[in-house]
C-alpha cells in the first residue's frame, strides 16, 4: 500500500519539478528583459551627456579667444569650463600641426602627436578618436574633437574634449540595478571604454574576440563577463561611437527570485505528500494485520503442518473472503498431500522392483554370455594344456636331460599350471564364487609379472620400470592378482605399439593409498578417448583390431578387484597416456612404511584424479 502510495506521488512531485523550472525560466526572461531595458535607458543618459557636451563645444569655439587662438585667455577659459564639467580630464585648443594654443590644465608649449587635430582640420567636422592615454594627463581617454573656424570660415585649430573614462560611471549611479550588475561601454573594437564596476582594472581589456560590429551584436545574451560572473545581457548601440552599452544582470538572479516561490510550492507539496503518506499507512496496517494472519497460516503450511488455520476477525470483506479461501485451499491440500504420499510410496515399491529385477536380468544376460564364453575355452585349452603338462611331468623324469633343459621344462610346467588357474578363475567369475584369499605381497605380484613380459617389452623397446614405495600387503589371491597385473601391462604395451615402431615407456607405481594398497600402471602410449571410457571395464569390450583382444581382460580385472572390496578405475596422465590402478584394502597388522619421494593418497574417492569406472550394462 505504502509503495503504491509512493508511486502516485511520483507524478506530483514531477508536476512540482516541472513548476520550479518554468518558474526560474520565466524569472530569467524577466532579468534579461529588465537588462534590456535599462541597456536602452542608460544609452539615453549616454546620448544626452554627450549632447550636452556637444552644446558646450558649439560655444567654446564660437568664442572670440578660441577663434583668435588667444592662449592666455584660452586656457582661462577652458580651466573655468574643466571646472563645471568633473567628467572631462581637460580641453585643449590645438593648431594644425598639434601645437596648444590652449588647455585647461597647465601644460606649457607642447605639440601634441596625436592624430585627431589633423583628422578635424582636414574633414572639417567632428570625430572622435580611439581609447587612447591622453598626453596630458596620462590616463584613458577618448577625444570629442571639433573644428574651430576663424571669421573667414576657414578651419584653423581643433578642440578637444578628453572624456575621463573611469569617472563615466557616474553617469549611471541613478539608474536602479540588482547587486552585482554591472553597465558596460565598449568601442567598435569590443574595448572597454567605460564599467560600472573596477573601471581602472579592466579599461582597455578586450570583451569580444570575434570582433563582430556593434551593429552586429545581439540585443540580448548570457555570457560570462570579464570578472567570470554569467549575466543576462542587454546591448543597446550608441550610434556617437559607434559604441555597445551592455548591462548586464546575475543570472543568480532568476533564481533568488524564484526561490521564495519554490519553496512555498514545495512546503504545500510536501504536506500534501506526507499526508498521503499518513493514510497510506494507516490503510497498511489495517489490512496487513489480516494478510500476517494468513501468511502465518502459509508458513506452517510451508513448514508441513497441514492442520486448520485459525480463522480470527477479518478488518474488511475482501479479507474475510481471503482467509475462506485460504482455509478450503489448505484442506484440499492435506487430502492431496496423503494421496500423493501413498501414490509415490507405491510408485517407489514398484520403481525399486523393477530396478532389481532389471539389474538380474542384466547380471544373468552377462554371466550367461562369460559361461558360454569360459565353457568354449575350457574345453578349447584344457586338452593341449593337460598334453602339455604330461609331456612336461615325463621329460621331467629323464634322468639324462641336461639340468639348464630341466629348468625350462620346470618353467613350461609352471606357466602352463598357470594357465589352468586362469581359465579356472575366469569360471569364478562367471559364477562370482570369491576365491580363497590369502596375505599376498603386491611387490611379489608386481615381480612375477615383470619377468613374465620382460621379454617381449625388450623385443619391442619399451622401457618398464617399477617404482615401490610400501611393503604393506593385502588379502587375495596371488595368482588373481598377477593376471590384474599382467593384463593392465599388456593393455599398455599394446597402446604403445599402435603408435608404430619406436621406444615407449612404462611406469607401474606400488604405493599406499590411506587404509589401501595402491597399484598403479602409466604408460605413454594414445590414451582412450573420452567416448570410451564408460565402456572400458565391460565384458567383450575392445577398441582392438579383430583378432588381437576378445575384450574380457578389464571386465575379468574387474570382478577380481571388485570380489576383494577393492577399486579400479583409470584416468589419463601427464605423459599423455592412460593410467590403470586399483585400490585393496590392507591388511590388518601391514606395517606403514613412509619413504623418500612417496606421493600421497587418501582414502577419500573424491581425491582420486578419476571416478573409479563401474562396468556397463
Amino acid at each position: 500500500m505504502i509503495a503504491a502510495t509512493c508511486a502516485l506521488l511520483v507524478p506530483f512531485a514531477v508536476i512540482e519539478l516541472w513548476s520550479e523550472g518554468r518558474t526560474r525560466s520565466e524569472r530569467a526572461d524577466e532579468a534579461q528583459a529588465q537588462a534590456a531595458a535599462v541597456a536602452a535607458t542608460a544609452a539615453s543618459y549616454l546620448n544626452q551627456y554627450l549632447n550636452g557636451l556637444d552644446s558646450m563645444a558649439s560655444a567654446l569655439v564660437r568664442h572670440p579667444a578660441v577663434m583668435t587662438r588667444d592662449r592666455a585667455r584660452c586656457d582661462r577659459l577652458f580651466a573655468e569650463a574643466l571646472s563645471h564639467q568633473p567628467l572631462l580630464l581637460n580641453i585643449a585648443l590645438t593648431d594644425a600641426t598639434g601645437r596648444l594654443q590652449g588647455s585647461g590644465l597647465p601644460t606649457g608649449d607642447t605639440t601634441l602627436k596625436m592624430d585627431y587635430p589633423t583628422e578635424v582640420i582636414t574633414l572639417g567636422k567632428p570625430v572622435i578618436s580611439e581609447l587612447m592615454i591622453g598626453q596630458v594627463t596620462q590616463k584613458p581617454t577618448i577625444i570629442l574633437a571639433y573644428p574651430v573656424w576663424d571669421d573667414a570660415g576657414a578651419v584653423v585649430g581643433a578642440l578637444g574634449l578628453g572624456v575621463n573614462l573611469p569617472q563615466l560611471q557616474t553617469l549611471f549611479n541613478a539608474i536602479p540595478l540588482p547587486d552585482a550588475s554591472v553597465i558596460t561601454l565598449t568601442d567598435a573594437r569590443s574595448r572597454v571604454l567605460a564599467r560600472s564596476r573596477d573601471a581602472e582594472r579592466f579599461i582597455g581589456k578586450v570583451i569580444n574576440e570575434s570582433g563582430a560590429q556593434p551593429r552586429d551584436v545581439a540585443p540580448e545574451q548570457i555570457r560570462a563577463g570579464l570578472d567570470g560572473i554569467r549575466r543576462y545581457y542587454g546591448n543597446a548601440v550608441v550610434e556617437r561611437g559607434p559604441w555597445v552599452l551592455s548591462v548586464g544582470v546575475p543570472t543568480s538572479l532568476a533564481v533568488a527570485r524564484s526561490a521564495p516561490q519554490w519553496r512555498r510550492s514545495f512546503l504545500i507539496a510536501d504536506a500534501a505528500i506526507c499526508v498521503a503518506l499518513l493514510l497510506a499507512i494507516r490503510l497498511s496496517t489495517m489490512m496487513s494485520t489480516g494478510i500476517n494472519k494468513v501468511s502465518a497460516a502459509a508458513q506452517r503450511i510451508a513448514d508441513g503442518d497441514l492442520s486448520p488455520p485459525d480463522v480470527g476477525t477479518a478488518p474488511n470483506l475482501e479479507l474475510a473472503r481471503l482467509q475462506r479461501a485460504f482455509t478450503t485451499m489448505a484442506a484440499s491440500l492435506r487430502d492431496t498431500h496423503e494421496m500423493l504420499d501413498r501414490q509415490i510410496a507405491q510408485e517407489r515399491s514398484t520403481h525399486e522392483a523393477l530396478q532389481s529385477l532389471q539389474r538380474q536380468v542384466v547380471r544373468q544376460e552377462r554371466l550367461a554370455a562369460v559361461g558360454v564364453l569360459v565353457s568354449g575355452v575350457a574345453h578349447e585349452l584344457n586338452n593341449p594344456l593337460q598334453a602339455i603338462l604330461g609331456t612336461a611331468e615325463l621329460l621331467e623324469q629323464n634322468a639324462a636331460l641336461p639340468a639348464e633343459a630341466l629348468d625350462d621344462v620346470s618353467f613350461v610346467k609352471l606357466q602352463s599350471s598357470r594357465a589352468r588357474e586362469i581359465i579356472r578363475n575366469l569360471s569364478r567369475f562367471s559364477s562370482q564364487q570369491p576365491g580363497p584369499p590369502s596375505t599376498v605381497d603386491v611387490g611379489e605380484v608386481i615381480a612375477e609379472a615383470v619377468q613374465l613380459r620382460q621379454r617381449d617389452l625388450d623385443v619391442s623397446s619399451i622401457r618398464l620400470e617399477v617404482e615401490a614405495l610400501t611393503s604393506r600387503k593385502v588379502h587375495a589371491n596371488f595368482t588373481e592378482l598377477e593376471q590384474v597385473v599382467l593384463n593392465f601391462v599388456i593393455n599398455a604395451q599394446q597402446a604403445i605399439e599402435s603408435l608404430g615402431p619406436g621406444r615407449g615407456r612404462i611406469l607401474i607405481r606400488l604405493a599406499d593409498a590411506g587404509k589401501k594398497v595402491r597399484v598403479d600402471v602409466q604408460d605413454d602410449g594414445p590414451g582412450v578417448a573420452p567416448e570410451d571410457e564408460p565402456k572400458l571395464f565391460q565384458p567383450f569390450f575392445t577398441t582392438k583390431p579383430v583378432g588381437k583382444g576378445t575384450g574380457l581382460g578389464l571386465s575379468v580385472s574387474y570382478g577380481i578387484i571388485e570380489s576383494y572390496g577393492g577399486t579400479i578405475g583409470y584416468q589419463q596422465n601427464d605423459w599423455g597416456g592412460a593410467t590403470f590402478f586399483f585400490e585393496l584394502p590392507a591388511a590388518e597388522g601391514s606395517p606403514l612404511r613412509a619413504r623418500s619421494g612417496d606421493t600421497t593418497h587418501t582414502d577419500d574417492p573424491a581425491s582420486l584424479l578419476h571416478r573409479p569406472v563401474s562396468p556397463g550394462v
